[in-house]
């Protein structure tokens, strides 16, 4: 009989459970956040216990009453503000303090908090999202007994330094990332590393004792505005195709990315003529007459690379752009070519890296013509005047010779650079 009258009572229970509970089809209104016109909600607990309302209902007088005062600090954003909340205790030395920068407001956020208020009679629920977006933790402080400037120091001593993150950022770089990457971080920290001031000293000691040879200077000054943008190369090279190494051009992890003109022409695809460019187009019929297929692939990874380098050169000109909107580009060339050629505050090319661009689409056009190259078509791609793109050609150590009643640019080693002769006045 027990049992049955515990059974009993825990239906009678669940029943009146059941009938308390009450269905609500409600509709949720969101009200968007304005600081500047009203503070929003603010929301904090207590982790001591305290109980500000039972402290105001225990204490009849005036004096018992709690008091809440909210500061904001009026020299930041209103969108990312720095709060203080302060609940006063009537008739107590004790204050409870929280804030939204320092202690537990410091630690990692992963979501955003709401304030909801449902009004029953109209069916709507009133979502306001809350001060700081932060859950204020209201901590017992006796004004007086601690300074801020100890708080302060405390965050400086929490605070990582720019050197410590960056040591930090480098050994997850070391730990995680490519080759490349760590040496770009390697290359940077050797930039800026500064020598002791006794070696420095030393250094200029043994510059001291230098001979400058002043007239080999005056007579021969290399024309730097153009050997400095071409690409890695062997002045000492018997071959002509070692004198600009292949692989110091397209990497060994580029060439996977650059099958699209072999696998559309193995499969019995055209090139389509608003894609590629002028030059690719036409060494279609001679790419197709190579019979060995991995010169043939080789020589379709070379026309690939010089549309991405073309398409690359349109995306960040004026008159080119609408071409290159459509064109897909690999991320790792796109990353390569924006470290390579483009500049981080200007959408156009600087004129260095435009000409350091353009050699390297003349180096691969050599290959491409098995380096008797006709630089009409190529100069038609880059939009460029052919005896303006001449100039670039002798850059990079190429002669021209007249053949079939048109100039060919060849390419003769070992490489010679022109040089600048300056003519020096004669002394009266």
């Amino acid at each position: 009989m027990g049992e049955k009258e515990k059974k009993n009572r825990v239906e009678q229970e669940s029943a009146e459970m059941g009938k308390q509970l009450e269905t609500m089809n409600v509709k949720i209104k969101e009200i968007n956040e304005n600081p500047e016109k009203k503070i929003p909600p603010v929301i904090g607990y207590f982790p001591s216990g305290f109980d500000p309302l039972k402290n105001s209902e225990e204490s009849n007088s005036k004096s018992g009453v709690s008091s809440v005062k909210v500061y904001r600090n009026a020299k930041r954003n209103p969108k990312n503000p720095r709060l203080e909340v302060v609940v006063g205790v009537g008739g107590s030395a004790v204050n409870f303090v929280g804030t939204s920068y320092s202690g537990e407001a410091r630690t990692p956020q992963l979501c955003n908090y709401a304030l909801g208020v449902l009004d029953k009679e109209t069916g709507v629920l009133k979502m306001v999202p809350i001060a700081a977006n932060k859950i204020f933790r209201l901590e017992p402080k006796v004004p007086g007994m601690e300074q801020p400037e100890n708080e302060s120091q405390d965050a400086e001593k929490e605070a990582d330094t720019y050197e410590e993150r960056s040591e930090k950022f480098m050994n997850a770089t070391r730990m995680y990332s490519t080759k490349k990457n760590i040496r770009r971080d390697e290359k940077r920290v050797t930039l800026r590393r500064t020598e002791d001031v006794g070696v420095q000293e030393g250094m200029e000691q043994k510059l001291e004792g230098i001979k400058v040879n002043m007239e080999a200077l005056v007579e021969a000054v290399p024309s730097t505005a153009n050997a400095r943008n071409i690409p890695p190369h062997n002045i000492d090279a018997n071959e002509v195709e070692m004198a600009y190494p292949l692989d110091k051009i397209i990497l060994k992890g580029e060439w996977d990315y650059l099958q699209d003109i072999f696998d559309k022409l193995h499969g019995g695809s055209e090139l389509a003529q608003d894609v590629y460019p002028c030059f690719v187009l036409n060494r279609v019929h001679s790419l197709q007459k190579i019979k060995n297929e991995s010169s043939r692939r080789r020589m379709a990874g070379i026309l690939s690379y010089i549309t991405h380098l073309i398409r690359f050169k349109d995306r960040h000109s004026m008159d080119g752009v609408s071409s290159a909107k459509f064109h897909k580009l690999p991320s790792i060339l796109s990353q390569k070519f924006s470290t390579m050629f483009a500049s981080t505050t200007d959408k156009r090319l600087p004129q260095d890296k435009q000409d350091l661009l353009i050699s390297y689409v003349l180096v691969l056009s050599l290959f491409a013509d098995d380096f008797r190259s006709d630089p009409s078509d190529i100069a038609r791609d880059l939009r460029m005047n052919p005896v303006t793109l001449r100039t670039h050609y002798e850059s990079l150590g190429c002669k021209f010779v007249r053949e079939n009643m048109s100039l060919v640019a060849t390419l003769p080693v070992p490489l010679t650079f022109q040089t600048i002769k300056i003519k020096r006045k004669r002394q009266k």
